[in-house]
């Protein structure tokens, strides 16, 4: 018996990132994205954190150009230093990339801002409730894609199986 995962790729905006374990300033652990919603706001879906030790030192200077002014007119930096488990989520519902939840279990999830203005492509295997249910995969930098294309309108919709059997799309 085979198990067989359908992977989907999206393209991101990468709005910060977070300091590798034990390694502040100087090894990248993950990338914090983001889809625009249909109101234009920037939602964080979740992160990219599939690098190579030698990657996660490169991403560091790779990044410090978009450090700087990061917070200036960043669409989270409300949320900036938040990490309380009231912390968790906005007015609206949605999670915040500093946010506690069950499964970080106290964890230091401060972040790094950075000007949203890169374009990253990830492989990512489910989307729930907004967010990616598990962590994505680092594909490649998209510098040919504006940051306002990536949308929650890129992402494949799969039907449930059994909605599929009861409407066909031969109709």
């Amino acid at each position: 018996m085979f198990k067989i995962k359908h992977e989907r790729d999206c393209d991101c905006v990468v709005a910060g990132f977070r300091w590798y374990r034990e390694s502040q300033g100087s090894a990248v652990g993950s990338l914090l994205l983001g889809l625009y919603d249909d109101a234009g706001a920037l939602q964080h879906v979740g992160v990219c954190a599939s690098f190579t030790k030698e990657k996660r030192q490169e991403l560091v200077a790779f990044l410090e150009p978009w450090r700087k002014n990061a917070l200036t007119h960043h669409p989270w930096k409300n949320w900036a230093g938040s990490g309380s488990e009231s912390d968790s989520e906005d007015a609206g519902g949605h999670r915040m990339p500093g946010g506690q939840s069950r499964w970080s279990q106290g964890k230091d999830l401060s972040w790094e801002p950075l000007r949203p203005e890169l374009v990253v492509e990830v492989a990512y295997e489910h989307m729930q409730s907004g967010r990616f249910r598990h962590m994505a995969h680092f594909r490649r930098w998209r510098t040919d894609k504006k940051p306002t294309d990536c949308t929650y309108a890129q992402l494949e919709v799969v039907p449930p199986l059994e909605l599929m059997s009861i409407f066909p799309q031969s109709r």
